[in-house]
């Protein structure tokens, strides 16, 4: 089966033990500040279901030796912990030592677009602008007929939002250099969609699941013709501005936003796509995405790898926590970006983090414990 290799996000070598001053969660530790965002917060210990101390350690140790950025944690609705730390950074390919985080800086949130991009798609089949996933790919694209052959005339939309379209592909990593890979490529090609249908098919559509950012190259566009605007104008217009997020950045390559890791949120409103997608497509009082939507995206539709499955540009998981296992639904990006929402909790979990050229299991790791410390300071309901 040829699928890009991850490590397991539940797995992956152990972390050294690590020190810090612990802090009193009396002092203020993380409770999130109230803004103008639409965020309701809790005041300390509110909440008696989140241990905040545990919480707190867990940010001291972050902050003493690692590269997590923020955690933002939402229980119940409401914004519950809130921590900015200092790191290194990676803007425009350019690396940036000793910034200093907080609610108003943008960061990059890398494959955390694709699942942004997941929601536009659902609002543009709720608006019946685009009739269905099973529509096929060369439907949108009659001027790349040319390309077609039996085997890609099975390639449909679900097939890109899968990640299963069949047609090689090599993602960019360290390893691949700066153009030896398809993303480069890609973006370097005058028409990149028809770099990304010209590559030849290595598995019938929707066999298995193969890691391919091209398809988000194509998601963008579909939506662009299929709504008459680009990727980011449309989500502007019927995703951002109804959750209040503004000030938001989506570069855009050859005039299509790239919705395969052009984003760049501040951390609170990350954390909101997470909230949005545990209220079933709701913020607030207003149902953004249709709850059909969110619930058949973020289904299993294909194994992905270790023991994670992916849905309509989400990945599922598991977490054993005593014995009990939990189901996790999440938008992961490059460099440790990461909202998790775990429904049984009614928690969502934001992290952001400056692991960029980092594709080790630790780096993996270090994302993935920052997230388990968060569930084991949770009570679950009884």
């Amino acid at each position: 089966m040829r699928r890009r290799r991850f490590s397991s996000l539940l797995g992956g070598a152990a972390l050294a033990p690590l020190t810090a001053a612990y802090a009193d969660p009396s002092d203020g530790c993380g409770v999130p500040a109230a803004r103008d965002d639409g965020w309701p917060v809790v005041l300390v210990n509110e909440d008696r279901l989140v241990d905040r101390s545990a919480l707190c350690r867990m940010a001291d140790r972050l902050a003493a030796s690692s590269n997590v950025h923020a955690v933002l944690v939402a229980h119940g609705g409401k914004l519950v912990f809130e921590r900015y730390l200092k790191g290194s950074d990676e803007i425009q390919g350019r690396r940036v030592e000793n910034v200093t985080f907080d609610a108003d800086r943008l960061h990059d949130m890398k494959s955390v677009s694709k699942s942004v991009a997941s929601l536009a798609v659902g609002i543009a089949i709720d608006r019946g602008l685009i009739k269905s996933i099973n529509e096929p790919i060369f439907s949108f694209f009659p001027e790349l007929s040319d390309l077609r052959s039996p085997k890609k005339d099975r390639i449909q939309l679900v097939h890109a939002l899968t990640m299963s379209m069949g047609l090689e592909w090599v993602e960019a990593t360290p390893a691949t250099g700066d153009y030896d890979n398809d993303e480069s490529r890609m973006h370097m090609a005058p028409d990149p969609c028809r770099y990304v249908l010209g590559l030849p098919v290595t598995a019938a559509a929707g066999q298995e699941f193969f890691y391919n950012t091209g398809a988000l190259t194509l998601v963008s566009a579909i939506i662009r013709r299929a709504t008459g605007r680009p990727l980011d104008e449309f989500a502007r217009e019927t995703l951002f501005e109804p959750m209040g997020i503004a000030g938001v950045e989506w570069s855009r390559v050859k005039g299509d936003a790239d919705a395969g890791g052009g984003l760049r949120l501040r951390p609170r409103d990350m954390a909101k796509f997470g909230q949005l997608v545990l209220a079933g497509g709701r913020w607030k009082d207003r149902q953004i995405v249709s709850k059909a939507w969110i619930e058949t995206s973020t289904a299993p539709k294909i194994k992905g790898p270790a023991d994670q499955s992916y849905g309509y540009l989400w990945w599922l998981g598991r977490f054993l926590l005593n014995k009990h296992e939990l189901h996790w639904i999440g938008a992961l990006g490059r460099g440790g970006q990461s909202i998790r929402i775990v429904p049984e909790l009614d928690l969502v979990v934001a992290v952001i983090a400056g692991y960029y050229q980092d594709y080790s299991p630790r780096a993996f790791q270090v994302q993935f414990n920052v997230f388990r410390d968060v569930v084991r300071a949770i009570s679950p309901p009884a």
